[in-house]
């Protein structure tokens, strides 16, 4: 494109630029918007905290429902030694085979954990590459974007899902007390 200045068309070429600059103007918005979210339901930073209180509650779930089936085993084991009838051994047995079997089952936590881990880093990756847009736009820039903040429902404005903080967070008392 390497026509002289005076064959372009004004109005194509005026047209070109206000096409350019809504476009800038959106890649502002959203850098904007993942910058400095209007809602605290949305913010971008806090994702990889949730995620790994994910993994802290599936391996704290995991491990205590390893711990009770363990628990069982052992339960079984002393009472192996007090019965004969081979019915009531048979389903000794068969409590010892869902032990391993719930065990088993447990090792979902691991590979759960890589997974989470994964999309976790990845998470880092993009706030890395929106902390370096913004740098490179400049943060006062950024932070004179105006922000239209989501309207949300009702039943969106009580579901907030866990406090990471569990001093914010709040009890199954408190809970019980909603029904009293």
């Amino acid at each position: 494109m390497n026509a002289p200045i005076q064959d372009v068309d004004s109005d194509v070429l005026r047209g070109e630029l206000h096409g350019l600059l809504k476009y800038i103007n959106r890649v502002r918005e959203e850098i904007a918007s993942i910058s400095r979210p209007t809602d605290d339901s949305h913010e971008f930073s806090t994702m990889s905290d949730q995620l790994d209180a994910v993994i802290k509650a599936t391996d704290e779930a995991s491990n205590t429902i390893m711990g009770c089936a363990e628990g069982n085993e052992d339960a079984v084991t002393k009472l192996r030694a007090l019965l004969k009838d081979p019915k009531q051994v048979a389903l000794l047995d068969q409590i010892s085979e869902n032990d391993m079997n719930i065990i088993q089952a447990c090792s979902f936590q691991d590979i759960t954990g890589q997974r989470v881990t994964k999309v976790a880093r990845s998470l880092t990756y993009v706030e890395a590459r929106v902390g370096a847009l913004t740098e490179l736009w400049g943060k006062e820039e950024i932070e004179k974007v105006e922000l239209k903040s989501e309207e949300k429902t009702a039943d969106e404005k009580l579901l907030n899902g866990p406090a990471l903080d569990p001093a914010r967070s709040i009890n199954q008392a408190e809970i019980d007390a909603l029904f009293d």
